[in-house]
């Protein structure tokens, strides 16, 4: 928890940081915040069995009130993950089974651990809306919650509107409902009084607290907050690559994958980036600032956001490892590498699966398709093409040899100044 830091001081860095799109009552808000210490939450839904991270910001908005006192309460969506958010949807999405989100929601949890501080006087909850949802009965549900939601209430909302025309089941039709239930839930047995959600989340969190309204009474006081859609400068989505999403899970996306998304950054987009995910005071971030502007080749922004949010999601020794496979990489010192850090730095690289029968260079190269020819390998050796675990290569009689073989596992070739080949032992 930061200490000394005042209600108005913690409005005030959310601003500077561009983090508060929308607030329901921002007067109510700041007034309950100042009186009080409550409870304030975010949620989830287990579409997959990891997160990426296009889901950090509201999360990690969350974490900045915690450290402010607050509590957060972590909600993962085992319920309405069987369900599904038409937010953002053109058409329905896929259900998926009882089995598989319960997978997901273990694999989310493990990662939202990773985030927040469980202990202490304030420390995070961790809730599944799978525990109330399940029990309520259909007529419970058309009585005591679908009673307080007006159909034209629910068609008024962008995410249901906009699916009239090319169609929306009841089920998701419902999904709204379902989430306010949640609010609801929170807000009677956890005193939480405010949600915190994307953009595309405004509708399902006013619907919430309409159900506060309806059921706890017009003197109930409960608040949410919107946190803007990230974006590039470029234009193009934010946390894709060519390779897909950026995913949480260090086995879908490995730790020095995920430290050369963030240290890829554009100088355009750095400093915001900085601003949103990352806990870095204002004083060095603008300090930062001056750094893209007058010396951007140093990329000093660049490397502090890929360092600060490697190490919150993946933790001090993958930031190290991260490092490490950066710097051999950089200076070609590959041999210093231990398996792991190969299998990592060279995931996406050309590989083949060789047997240790044959170590002649000249005819791995062939037969790893690292060279056309015998005749093209012989020549890449000799005019020094060719190096091997860093170290450059002349000699075309050469032949590989145990010390070669990185962990026993490995070799790995670099033709020219940029290609790389991983030959594989069997």
């Amino acid at each position: 928890m930061k200490v000394g830091i005042t209600l108005e001081q913690l409005l005030e860095d959310l601003r500077w940081r561009g983090i508060i799109y929308q607030e329901t009552d921002a007067e109510g808000m700041a007034e309950t915040l100042s009186k009080e210490k409550i409870s304030l939450y975010c949620g989830v839904d287990p579409t997959a069995d990891s997160m990426h991270i296009g889901h950090l910001l509201p999360f990690l908005t969350l974490k900045r009130f915690q450290q402010h006192g607050h509590r957060p309460i972590v909600l993962v969506g085992g319920a309405t993950g069987l369900i599904g958010d038409p937010s953002g949807k053109k058409e329905e999405r896929k259900l998926q089974t009882i089995e598989q989100v319960q997978k997901n929601v273990q694999g989310i949890q493990k990662q939202l651990e990773q985030i927040f501080d469980f202990s202490g006087e304030n420390g995070a909850v961790m809730a599944n809306n799978y525990d109330w949802v399940s029990s309520i009965d259909l007529i419970s549900f058309l009585r005591d919650y679908g009673k307080n939601i007006g159909v034209n209430y629910m068609l008024a909302k962008d995410t249901i509107a906009s699916r009239l025309d090319t169609g929306i089941s009841f089920t998701e039709f419902t999904y709204t409902i379902l989430q306010a239930i949640d609010f609801y839930h929170l807000y009677k047995n956890f005193d939480c009084k405010m949600q915190i959600g994307g953009s595309d989340q405004w509708g399902n969190i006013t619907t919430g607290l309409e159900m506060i309204r309806k059921m706890a009474g017009e003197g109930a006081k409960a608040y949410g907050m919107t946190i803007p859609l990230v974006t590039k400068a470029d234009g193009t989505k934010f946390g894709k690559t060519e390779g897909g999403a950026i995913w949480l899970d260090p086995e879908k996306t490995t730790p020095y994958e995920f430290y050369q998304f963030w240290v890829n950054t554009a100088d355009a987009d750095v400093i915001k980036y900085l601003k949103f995910f990352t806990f870095v005071e204002k004083s060095e971030i603008e300090a930062l600032e001056i750094s893209v502007n007058e010396e951007p080749h140093l990329r000093k922004a660049q490397r502090k956001l890929a360092e600060e949010m490697t190490k919150l999601i993946h933790g001090e020794a993958a930031l190290e490892q991260a490092l490490k496979i950066t710097e051999a990489l950089f200076s070609g010192d590959i041999s210093s590498l231990s398996v792991d850090e190969i299998e990592q730095g060279f995931k996406d690289v050309p590989s083949y699966q060789h047997d240790s029968d044959e170590m002649a260079l000249v005819e791995v190269l062939v037969a790893g398709k690292i060279s056309s020819s015998k005749r093209q390998a012989r020549e890449d050796i000799q005019n020094g093409a060719i190096s091997i675990n860093g170290e450059r290569v002349t000699d075309v009689q050469y032949n590989l040899e145990e010390n070669d073989k990185i962990g026993g596992k490995f070799t790995v070739i670099r033709r020219g100044k940029k290609k790389y080949h991983l030959v594989e032992y069997k």
